[in-house]
């Protein structure tokens, strides 16, 4: 009579050791997701008064004190744009990291099911165009892989508002920076002509209005993404403690119907590890070496197991 073959070894959690649930990179950039919102505030300030020293030159004739008002505001807030373009420098390198990071981790908690490479949730963000929609549905994939409630039960709506936030600033901060320069160049190739310049300075104020609107969308976005990576984060954490998803590979362990590796399962011929030969029968009834048979040698055939 056989030995009965042990149970399907089904797995529980899945192994944190595969995931990536360091929070450093996490804990940074959240605190200059944050630290955008004062810095926001102070751009928009300085844009604000931007605007507001434009109004006066109009409203002075184009005197030369005016003007004086409208060169030193707009210094000011060249130096502001500045600042800010350095937290963004840092934060965009963080972001990215981090991204990359849930994307590795996704592929973990779902192989196979992502549209994209793990290589494009850092490089699309810098692709002209596609970058407009491929992080997006990256972000969307990461989002399905990682909720501890299965892939169809994603609640994307924090995810669906920042990204809608963001693209949308970046359109308006692009057409207030194509509007703005237009109209100074005109300016400066008309020589100050009080013919004509009074309309370019009413394109230069529309100019900064666009400005100063995305830069809203942009401190809204930025309180979002910050949640997100909260969000995120806390998915992950769960997701890694939790077991293998019905619909989902899972890495190490079998799909229902094939045999764990070393053991054998009813209906199927003996499974062996992959690399070593399958066990071989022991001797007959009647062998010299009784039922049992002579213990292997895990090393071979030489004296003394060498």
């Amino acid at each position: 009579m056989g030995v009965p073959a042990p149970p399907y070894p089904y797995a529980g959690a899945l192994p944190v050791g595969g995931v990536d649930l360091r929070r450093g990179v996490r804990i940074a950039l959240t605190v200059l997701l944050w630290v955008n919102v004062p810095m926001l505030l102070l751009v928009i300030g300085a844009r604000g008064r931007h605007r507001a020293a434009l109004q006066d030159f109009l409203d002075s004739g184009l005197s030369l004190s005016a003007a004086r008002e409208v060169d030193d505001a707009e210094a000011f807030a060249v130096g502001v744009d500045f600042l800010y373009l350095l937290l963004i420098a840092a934060t965009a390198v963080l972001w990215v990291i981090w991204f990359r990071r849930a994307r590795l981790n996704a592929e973990y908690f779902a192989p196979g099911t992502h549209r994209f490479g793990a290589g494009w949730a850092a490089g699309a963000w810098f692709t002209p165009v596609v970058n407009l929609w491929f992080p997006k549905q990256i972000a969307n994939d990461i989002y399905r892989a990682s909720s501890p409630a299965g892939p169809h039960n994603v609640r994307k709506g924090l995810l669906n508002s920042w990204w809608t936030l963001w693209v949308t600033g970046m359109a308006f901060s692009l057409v207030g920076s194509a509007t703005y320069s237009g109209a100074d160049v005109k300016i400066r190739a008309r020589g100050y002509d009080a013919s004509a310049v009074e309309d370019d300075i009413h394109t230069l104020m529309t100019g900064v209005s666009f400005t100063v609107f995305s830069r809203l969308l942009f401190l809204v976005a930025a309180v979002l993404a910050a949640l997100l990576v909260g969000q995120l984060t806390k998915m992950q954490e769960q997701r890694a403690m939790a077991g293998p998803q019905a619909g989902f590979p899972q890495p190490g362990y079998p799909q229902p119907g094939y045999p764990q590796a070393g053991f054998a399962q009813p209906g199927h011929p003996q499974a062996g590890f992959p690399g070593y030969p399958p066990a071989q029968p022991g001797p007959q009834p009647g062998s010299p070496y009784g039922p049992g048979g002579p213990a292997q040698n895990p090393f071979g055939s030489g004296p003394a197991g060498y």
